[in-house]
């Protein structure tokens, strides 16, 4: 299964359509704050984001989904797994991550995305945990992962930019649908 259906949303493979509207999300700073050092990604980064997020679905059967809504087709952003290799703390550990345009936050979307991302990990790959990392200050990001029943179980850093980082987890034994 790689398309995942919700009331509002379809998370989805990519598209080539998708790499313009993607990279006006990653060229947002306010978007971009949260992610690694909090720089904007050019288009070209941002094919290549992409293409890696393509390579992992091919390699692992699992991935970055598109996020699109459903009522207008337009891409909201993205959301998905990833096999971590960063901080030491997840590394090698399956993590959920999402990043929205700004004019989609605050209406639910990303909790929703994460919610059936979670599931699927879960439910469908089969996945005994799931791992998340967020830096100490975003909150928003904090309440979408207690949201999904995640709890928080340490803080590390973050070797490349020394940002601190809280480290949440959820077992298969302890996930509700």
């Amino acid at each position: 299964m790689n398309e995942i259906h919700t009331p509002r949303l379809l998370l989805r493979r990519w598209l080539d359509d998708d790499l313009v509207p993607l990279s006006e999300i990653h060229a947002d700073p306010d978007v971009m704050r949260w992610v690694g050092d909090g720089t904007p990604r050019s288009f070209d980064e941002t094919s290549q984001d992409v293409e890696a997020w393509e390579e992992e679905w091919d390699e692992e059967g699992f991935g970055i989904f598109a996020v699109e809504l459903l009522g207008s087709g337009e891409l909201a952003g993205a959301v998905g797994l990833y096999r971590a290799d960063s901080p030491p703390a997840v590394a090698d550990q399956v993590a959920i991550g999402w990043r929205l345009g700004r004019q989609y936050w605050g209406q639910g979307y990303a909790s929703e995305a994460a919610q059936a991302t979670l599931e699927f990990a879960l439910q469908d790959r089969g996945l005994d945990r799931v791992v998340a990392v967020c830096r100490t200050s975003d909150t928003a990001s904090a309440n979408v992962l207690y949201k999904l029943g995640m709890r928080a179980t340490g803080t590390t850093q973050d070797p490349e930019t020394g940002h601190e980082l809280r480290v949440y987890g959820i077992d298969l034994t302890e996930y509700e649908a």
